[in-house]
Parts: structure tokens; C-alpha cells; sequence
């Protein structure tokens, strides 16, 4: 059977793949930029005719109404492995939104174990003359959850790049096809600060050349990758692909040619479980051999890590306290983002030969208080907000960095722990938390 066969007989409208839903089925949905947008702007239609139905996502790009709308409630319930600003507002105020606690490397398996998928749906590129296409932006989870469901529905989509990787999949896979041609979701790389600069500066100075680079997403990665601009023979192996590592690529600063005896995973390639960005990204990602995205189970996974050479993992977190806990997740009890890859990458890169990791946090913020005023607090603190999540145990600690220095945990005993984060505090609070972790018996 040719593959313009297969595609005329699975080609189906938006109007068709929804009447697919029934009541108690459990969606997934791909990740960011590999969303089905299509499918999701109209998913609220169903809401009508169905109850029960859970539908799991990772960074949605868009507050799609099917989410954010209280009528909801009952018919569809939103599982969210990492909250956005508007999952935080539906989850807030329209209650159809809850948090699924995950490291992004098991995600897939743990999903299965609790409620096995009934539909998958995301996106694809056009297929080439063998029936193939690409997943294009991600396979953190989509493969395996592809695998078990009950039905397999794609969308594809003519302005989505084809790229490399356990991306590539026949249409035998997918059960029906729908068309949408739309501009993938770009994610702008945030500007950098000076506080930024200042951190990134710190981390650098600890990064050798030839080492490994993982960086997650926002103001201080993006400045931390501007630093790295001068290093050599690096490589990547990361969760996410961004704009900054399309940078180093073209600065010459990713090592293109490794030499047979370089350890690491997947020598001269840049690996990653998706990318999200901006156009730049993208059109660097179109069918371009330099690069793979791979399953997260792997990619993420601490002990294929390990085997790349100094392994380097940086990320933020919102509060660390005295002892190295790192909260990256909520404030206090409400949930914020999620866990995603923190641990995966941070305990991987540190069983990583010379692999160093870093986390990495403004030393203040300025807090909203009940009566609509503002006030500065310091990120470093005595303890945890109360119903704080630990993103990251203190025995998984290696480096912090804030605008103040970067200082190494791992292994330091609590007592020197604590003076060694107070060091790095802003100087308005030093003090106070010198006081605090005298009363608390640290030092």
C-alpha cells in the first residue's frame, strides 16, 4: 500500500477526530510547540456530549478555553505536568486544572501506571514519498505514550520543520490524520539583566572546554549561554534545544568534528527531548544531521547522563533555604511550574566525570503582601516556605549562584552550607539570616 494511500484513507476533518472522544477518556497531548492547535482550539465543543474526560499536557502554549472555562468542570479534567501562567490562573480560579508531581525522564511510564492513555494527539510534518514523517518539536513523552493508546491522531501541519531523532515515525503508527496549517509557537528568549549577567559571569568562570552543557529556560540560562561564547570543543545534551545553543553552534563553540577517543553520548550531535524557541530554532532544526531529539526516558535519564564527559546542568529555582533544600516549583503551597527535568539533569551531570551542576536564583524578589503593597524578601532563607515542594534534595546540591557569587555545596556539612549561602545573599539580609541560623542551631 503507497504512502499517498495510507494518507487519503486516514485523513479525517477536526469535526470527525473530536467525535473520536468519549466520555471517560484519557487524552495526552504533545508538548509545547508540538501541540496540536487545531485540535485543541475546538476541544471545548465535546464538552457538551462527554464527562470524565482527563486530558495530560506539558507547557501548553496557549490558555485554550477548554482548560480555562469553569463550565468545564465535569466534563474535562486538565492534568498538568508543569504550570504556565494560565494554568496557574485556571488552577486558581476555575478549579479544572491540577498538577501531576513527575521527574520529566518518567513521566511517560508514570502516566501509563496511573491511567493508561485511551487517545494521543499531537503534531507532524507533511509525510515524505515513504510514508515517514517527523514529530517535529518533541518526544519527551510522546512516543511511548503513542505506543499504548488507543488511538494515535496527528495533525500535519506544512510549517513545522523535520527533524532528526526518535522524531521520525510512519504513518502505519498513527491511526487518523488531520490537516492544519499554522506558524509553530515561538517562545522569545527572554532579555538578560544585569542580575542575569552577573550570574551567568559566576557560573561560567566554573565551566571548562570540552564539557557538556544542559540549560533550562529563562533570563539567567540565556545569559549563562552569551558567556559561553568564548569556551571551546563543547557539547550538548540537554532537555531543552534554545535559541543560545543555535548561537554556540554557529560561534563555533559546539565541537562538530569529536575525535574517536571523546566520551560522551552520540558524539558530534546535539541531543535533546525538544526544542522550543523562535523562528531561528526552527529553521536550524530543518532536517539538519548535526542534532537529534530523543525520547526524554532517555535523554533525561541521570545514568545516560553520567556517561557524557563534565556534564554541566544549570538551572533557576524560586527559594533555597540554610541547609541547600531547593523549592523550584511553588510558592509556599500553590503551585507555580513543575519539576520537570531539575533532578534529572542536576543528579546526572554529578555522576557525570567532571560533571558539575548549578542552581541559580535572583537573592531577592519583590512580594506582593495582602494589603496590595510590595516588599523586597530574600531567596535565600532561613527555611522553606510553609507547603513548599522540594524540587531538589539538599544531598543533590552542588553549586548556587546568585548577582553575588557562585558557591559549591556538595558534601559541605550543614553549619558551612549555611555560611556559604549567606555569602552569597544580598547584603541588606545578610545579617538577619546570620541571626536565623544561629537560633536554628546551623552555625
Amino acid at each position: 500500500m503507497s504512502s499517498a494511500y495510507d494518507y487519503k484513507n486516514k485523513l479525517i476533518s477536526v469535526e470527525q477526530a473530536l467525535a473520536k472522544i468519549k466520555s471517560d477518556d484519557c487524552i495526552v497531548s504533545a508538548l509545547g510547540a508540538a501541540e496540536p492547535n487545531g485540535l485543541l482550539d475546538q476541544l471545548h465543543t465535546v464538552a457538551g456530549r462527554v464527562t470524565n474526560v482527563a486530558v495530560s499536557t506539558c507547557l501548553p502554549m496557549r490558555p485554550f478555553k477548554w482548560f480555562m472555562d469553569p463550565a468545564m468542570q465535569g466534563h474535562i479534567e486538565h492534568h498538568a505536568w508543569f504550570y504556565s501562567a494560565g494554568i496557574r490562573k485556571a488552577a486558581a480560579e476555575a478549579h479544572t486544572s491540577s498538577y501531576v508531581p513527575n521527574h520529566l525522564h518518567s513521566a511517560a511510564m508514570d502516566r501509563i501506571l496511573f491511567r493508561k492513555p485511551t487517545v494521543f494527539i499531537g503534531s507532524c510534518t507533511p509525510p515524505d514519498r515513504f510514508g515517514y514523517v517527523s514529530l517535529a518539536f518533541s518526544v519527551v513523552y510522546e512516543r511511548e505514550l503513542m505506543d499504548v493508546a488507543d488511538i494515535v491522531i496527528l495533525e500535519i501541519n506544512d510549517q513545522v520543520p523535520y527533524v532528526w531523532g526518535d522524531t521520525v515515525i510512519h504513518l502505519d503508527q498513527v491511526d487518523y490524520l488531520v490537516e492544519h496549517s499554522s506558524a509553530p509557537f515561538e517562545l522569545p528568549a527572554p532579555e538578560t539583566g544585569e542580575r542575569d549577567r552577573l550570574i551567568g559571569g559566576f557560573i561560567a568562570e566554573h565551566i571548562e572546554d570540552g564539557s557538556t552543557m544542559q540549560l533550562g529556560i529563562g533570563g539567567i540560562p540565556n545569559a549563562v549561554a552569551g558567556e559561553l561564547l568564548q569556551k571551546k570543543d563543547l557539547a550538548i545534551h540537554t532537555e531543552m534545544l534554545t535559541d543560545g545553543m543555535v548561537d554556540l553552534f554557529e560561534a563555533g563553540v559546539i565541537a562538530r568534528a569529536p575525535r574517536s577517543l571523546d566520551k560522551g553520548i552520540m558524539r558530534g550531535k546535539m541531543v535533546a527531548a525538544f526544542a522550543l524557541g523562535t523562528k531561528k530554532l526552527y529553521d536550524f532544526l530543518e532536517h539538519n544531521p548535526g542534532l537529534a531529539l530523543m525520547r526524554g526516558s532517555w535523554v533525561n535519564n541521570p545514568y545516560v547522563i553520567a556517561h557524557n564527559l563534565k556534564q554541566v546542568s544549570i538551572n533557576t529555582t524560586l527559594e533555597v533555604d540554610l541547609t541547600g533544600q531547593i523549592c523550584s516549583e511553588s510558592i509556599g503551597h500553590r503551585q507555580y511550574s513543575g519539576t520537570g527535568g531539575q533532578s534529572d539533569t542536576a543528579i546526572g551531570a554529578q555522576m557525570s566525570e567532571g560533571g558539575k551542576s548549578f542552581i541559580a536564583l535572583y537573592s531577592t524578589a519583590d512580594v506582593k503582601q495582602p494589603d496590595g503593597t510590595r516588599k523586597t524578601v530574600s531567596k535565600i532563607a532561613p527555611m522553606l516556605s510553609p507547603g513548599a515542594a522540594v524540587t531538589l534534595h539538599r544531598a543533590n546540591v552542588d553549586y548556587v549562584a546568585t548577582e553575588y557569587g557562585a558557591v559549591r555545596l556538595r558534601g559541605a556539612p550543614v553549619n558551612e552550607r549555611a555560611r556559604r549561602l549567606i555569602s552569597i545573599a544580598h547584603p541588606d539580609f545578610r545579617a538577619g539570616l546570620q541571626e536565623e541560623a544561629e537560633k536554628l542551631g546551623y552555625i
